[in-house]
């Protein structure tokens, strides 16, 4: 499940930093960034804390 999670998780943050880029160098309009960057975030905020919090031992 792990092996899963942290690549989608990277995939949300890669949402959130290249659309940025691609705004600033005219391949991509504005709305088409906020879709992008609200589906990154979607992403890292669903799949981030299953891999991030792991549960301690005692």
């Amino acid at each position: 499940m792990k092996t899963i999670l942290k690549p989608l998780s990277y995939i949300g943050l890669a949402l959130t930093v290249v659309p940025a880029f691609l705004v600033f160098y005219g391949v991509l309009s504005l709305a088409d960034h906020k879709l992008l960057m609200l589906a990154g975030m979607l992403l890292w905020f669903v799949t981030a804390p299953f891999w991030i919090l792991e549960k301690k031992v005692d």
